[in-house]
């Protein structure tokens, strides 16, 4: 029986795919498995029996990676799972700054008392008037999941869009329509286009990507959209652009004292992924990862262990190892299992910067004795039988 526990609500349409082999348990510290949302993880103690963490989103900055690889405990999101609801506030980010809807809702609120409020409305309106974004250009910074779907949807939309991603994967290549200019320098976005929108992860190279020098190559009256985390932007800087007016508007999903209220800034909430169907793909999405990692091993869209898939288990045992990634660490694995007489009838080894993870299956049921052998090889964090 695996026990799981769930830091946050999660979805009922994604814990029901649980077999009876599973329990949900409200006591972290028993738990093989855990699922989170938004809590953090960064002060938790690790539980001794934690196996795997699966994030029901696609962010992962709540949860200590680098702890978890060391501990042999594997990180999953759930990747493309949340991308149509983020896609969707993108548009509505860019309609709401081409054209001043929540400034003409505010005023038809404080005029509710006019009696004359459609007459006035047509004396006021033009404060409230703005452009449309068909034949705009349109420039997407990351060709994942969501800015693939965002350049589709600005394409149908009739925008002229250009796309960059150094890192473009063939699988956003095979969706992003034909007609999304592909640029090999972002400066090209910055320069050329009316409305700029970043879809990428937030780390070291791309922290505070959107700065005083990225703004200063950007055309008078940019519009710039951040549905991805609030610190990819040096908002301070964007302030200033929009009090040069070298910025037009920014569109932001993340509160915070820098922009909340700011003129210029159009803040929501955090709703990107916020909607019923969003919230129940992720759900479904995380409970299938760890099901299938606990049961057989398999690493799908983990952000701090390699991909890995050896399908489902027919032999009578399988061994799971996780490593550093040095030299001669399978010749050491594969001894042990010699000196013991124990064929090995498949295996699969995978790398990821400094970790690697190891599969065996094996035609003997693996022995405590054989983890211990494993476990006291020099670079092992974690050696776990899968089946046996």
């Amino acid at each position: 029986m695996y026990k799981i526990n769930c830091l946050n609500p999660i979805a009922q349409v994604g814990l029901k795919n649980f077999s009876s082999q599973y329990e949900i348990t409200p006591d972290v510290k028993a738990a093989e498995g855990v699922l989170v949302r938004s809590a953090s993880m960064h002060e938790m103690e690790l539980p001794e029996k934690l196996l795997a963490v699966a994030r029901a989103g696609a962010g992962v900055n709540n949860i200590p990676l680098d702890k978890c690889a060391e501990q042999g405990v594997v990180v999953f999101n759930t990747p493309g799972a949340n991308a149509n609801g983020v896609k969707e506030l993108v548009i509505a980010g860019m309609l709401l700054a081409a054209r001043d809807v929540v400034g003409g809702i505010e005023w038809v609120k404080a005029s509710r008392e006019n009696e004359d409020i459609a007459k006035a409305a047509e004396k006021e309106k033009k404060n409230f008037a703005g452009r449309e974004i068909m034949g705009k250009k349109l420039g997407v910074i990351g060709l994942g999941a969501i800015g693939v779907k965002v350049a589709n949807a600005a394409v149908a939309l009739d925008m002229e869009v250009y796309g960059y991603d150094p890192y473009l994967s063939v699988n956003a290549a095979w969706s992003l329509s034909r007609a999304v200019h592909h640029v090999t320098n972002v400066d090209d976005i910055y320069e050329q286009c009316d409305y700029i929108t970043i879809h990428v992860p937030l780390m070291d190279a791309t922290k505070g990507m959107i700065n005083g020098a990225a703004i200063e190559k950007m055309k008078d009256g940019v519009i710039l959209l951040n549905f991805a985390r609030d610190l990819l932007a040096n908002e301070k800087d964007v302030l200033a652009g929009l009090e040069s007016g070298r910025i037009a508007r920014y569109v932001s999903d993340f509160p915070n004292p820098t922009t909340a209220g700011q003129k210029g800034c159009i803040v929501i909430p955090h709703l990107g992924a916020s909607t019923e169907e969003s919230e129940d793909n992720c759900a479904v999405m995380a409970v299938q990862e760890l099901m299938d990692y606990l049961e057989n091993g398999n690493i799908r869209n983990s952000v701090n262990y390699p991909a890995c898939d050896m399908g489902i288990c027919t032999t009578i045992g399988r061994v799971a190892i996780f490593h550093k990634n040095i030299a001669n660490m399978i010749t050491k694995f594969t001894a042990e299992f010699g000196e013991k007489g124990i064929n090995i009838s498949n295996m699969t080894n995978k790398s990821r910067g400094e970790v690697a993870y190891t599969m065996l299956d094996v035609e003997e049921p693996p022995t405590a004795e054989m983890v211990q052998a494993l476990e006291q090889i020099p670079g092992v964090f974690r050696v776990r039988i899968v089946k046996g």
